[in-house]
């Protein structure tokens, strides 16, 4: 296994890992989850750079590389569903859509159709991941104790549901939207993958 792939399996095996941190309540193990976190998300910018200027693309890649995008991002959203953070039927829906485009989009590319990622997609995922990072430092620092206790009432704002909630109503809209505009523009491939 090529070190891209293998960069890809390390950032599914350090989702569980980040799950565990970030729900348990050892000292500083939120500022280690968020650590880890950031370190799985390099890894995917790590390997997409490896395997294009080495040309290390394989199947198997293509298919697993934004899959376990998917999972590291699902395991963030969910942990914050069980802290009561997050709406679960919304969450539900974003991560829903995403993973039934990023399945399509890999058995398309593994029976070699090939497709380019529209920019309102890409800006869709910007946003989602601009949110997640903002929900997570926000969240990891307002539980750094009295540090975090001198600016109580920013954080009381940054996190207020009213407006957690409300941009992930916009993020929902964003993501459905671009799913919606993603099946129509490829319907002629998904029947022909569900055909066979």
């Amino acid at each position: 296994m090529i070190l891209p792939n293998q960069l890809t399996v390390l950032r599914i095996i350090l989702t569980p890992v980040f799950i565990y941190f970030f729900l348990a309540d050892g000292r500083n193990f939120k500022e280690i989850s968020l650590i880890i976190f950031i370190i799985a998300a390099l890894t995917d910018w790590y390997d997409g750079w490896l395997a294009r200027k080495f040309n290390y693309i394989t199947n198997w890649g293509k298919f697993w590389d934004p899959m376990a995008d998917k999972i590291l991002t699902a395991g963030a959203i969910f942990s914050f569903v069980y802290l009561g953070v997050l709406s679960l039927w919304l969450s539900l829906i974003i991560l829903l859509r995403d993973f039934f485009v990023t399945g399509f989009r890999g058995i398309a590319e593994y029976r070699g159709i090939s497709f380019t990622t529209s920019k309102y997609a890409k800006w869709k995922t910007f946003i989602q991941m601009v949110y997640l990072y903002y929900l997570l430092i926000m969240y990891v620092a307002e539980k750094h104790g009295d540090w975090a206790l001198r600016y109580k009432d920013y954080f009381y704002w940054a996190l207020h549901p009213m407006i957690i909630g409300g941009l992930l109503w916009l993020i929902a809209f964003i993501t459905v939207h671009s799913g919606i505009l993603y099946v129509l523009d490829n319907k002629q491939y998904l029947k022909t993958i569900f055909k066979s």
